[in-house]
């Protein structure tokens, strides 16, 4: 994201803004090998920026956001089919972010993102202990068949571990049923419900761990509270 040359040089701690004008007009400042102008704007993390010929070196703060992923995305920053990305929807963040853990293209939801990547590593480990909740549409149910999805399933040659199951509610074989798992295995859920004989006419995660996605709307994101970060990060 692009700022003024004043606002960056400041931001540095290189010299205070009204000192950063008077070095930028004594022809002291170069972005990307051309002398600047007052007026001029730079990416602190796309351009080099000098000063008297030295570069100047910008730590960018750790951003964490939720998005509402909606159906026909797919979460990754680019897709070689020329499919729709997770990317288009938060490229105005001011940052570059990386989802943390997926969705697949028809499910919806909390989706987390971050230019932390050592936070995400941490977040997708199955030790970090972050559940996750679903709410899932579902036709073809029939009375009994949570005990079949609360059963693990084979998944690359490993058990996943039991999910918990309840009825939201249901109208005849129609039902919306609650998941809560603790791994998010490729495409977990609806392999249990294909496995009980149940067709997904709707997938929606509700939330990871403590957070919430809320009434945040489809395709939108937003940053995480300070109070939402530090229970993530606790």
């Amino acid at each position: 994201m692009e700022e003024r040359l004043q606002k960056l040089l400041s931001r540095c701690g290189a010299a205070s803004r009204r000192k950063a004008e008077e070095l930028i007009l004594a022809g002291r400042v170069r972005v990307n090998g051309n002398t600047a102008h007052l007026g001029d704007s730079a990416d602190a993390h796309e351009d080099v920026i000098e000063l008297d010929g030295k570069r100047l070196r910008f730590s960018q703060p750790r951003l964490v956001l939720m998005l509402n992923k909606p159906r026909g995305y797919v979460t990754t920053l680019s897709d070689e089919k020329g499919r729709k990305t997770v990317a288009e929807l938060v490229q105005d963040c001011g940052a570059r972010v990386y989802p943390v853990g997926r969705l697949d293209l028809n499910s919806e939801g909390l989706l987390l993102m971050t230019n932390d990547g050592a936070l995400a590593n941490r977040l997708m480990h199955p030790r970090a202990g972050f559940t996750k909740t679903y709410l899932v549409w579902v036709t073809g149910y029939r009375d009994g068949v949570e005990t079949s999805l609360r059963e693990p399933i084979e998944i690359d040659a490993r058990a996943t571990a039991p999910a918990r199951v309840r009825v939201v509610r249901r109208q005849e074989d129609r039902a919306l049923l609650e998941f809560v798992i603790s791994e998010g295995r490729n495409r977990q859920i609806r392999r249990l419900c294909e496995r009980a004989g149940l067709r997904v006419t709707r997938l929606l995660r509700v939330a990871e761990g403590e957070l919430k996605l809320g009434q945040l709307a489809s395709g939108a994101w937003r940053a995480l509270t300070a109070e939402e970060l530090a229970a993530l990060t606790k």
